[in-house]
């Protein structure tokens, strides 16, 4: 339950981030080539909101398992060795998110501490920036629960999105499309 109300707030935050960007650009397109103006905060929200929405959007991408690797190796491996192989890739993620979550505790303290503005916008550097340690330990919480998944024997490690096999069956969709077209 816990995790479902979870999953439901990040894939809102992703959909409203996306959202927001999109109308920001769009905005100050035409400011800018209609009526020769623009923002001047406008650039800098964009970047930042596009770095949430890429932290977020990596939490969410290992949940579905829609990122991309390369497995070739590790499909030809017999299940347990699969496992195994995808513990330990799993684990070492885990350790450099971990790695990370530090080093971005230690420069928001810092941040915060000297009060540095973004450079457009009266808004602390510190909270623009917090999206470092928020999308890690989003991130985090995902692979510790992708890790637990292998030890329990739920997952063999990382869910990859197989791109050659959806290239195949879009070939095959297309052909199928084409020769119904032709009959007709």
């Amino acid at each position: 339950m816990f995790f479902r109300i979870i999953n439901g707030i990040e894939e809102a935050i992703i959909a409203l981030l996306l959202a927001v960007m999109t109308l920001l650009v769009f905005f100050e397109v035409v400011l800018r080539f209609g009526f020769g103006t623009g923002l001047m905060w406008a650039q800098e929200l964009t970047l930042h909101l596009s770095a949430w929405l890429v932290l977020f959007g990596v939490s969410y991408g290992i949940k579905v398992g829609s990122h991309i690797g390369v497995d070739a190796l590790v499909k030809i491996l017999p299940d347990m060795a699969r496992r195994v192989v995808g513990g330990i890739a799993v684990a070492a993620c885990l350790f450099y998110t971990g790695l990370f979550i530090k080093g971005s505790w230690v420069y928001l303290a810092k941040m915060q501490k000297i009060g540095i503005e973004l450079d457009d916008m009266p808004v602390p550097k510190w909270v623009a920036h917090s999206i470092l340690l928020i999308g890690m330990v989003l991130i985090a919480i995902r692979l510790a629960m992708l890790l637990w998944g292998v030890f329990t024997g739920k997952n063999e490690g990382f869910t990859l999105t197989d791109e050659a096999k959806e290239s195949m069956h879009l070939a095959e969709e297309t052909k199928a499309a084409a020769q119904g077209g032709k009959s007709a």
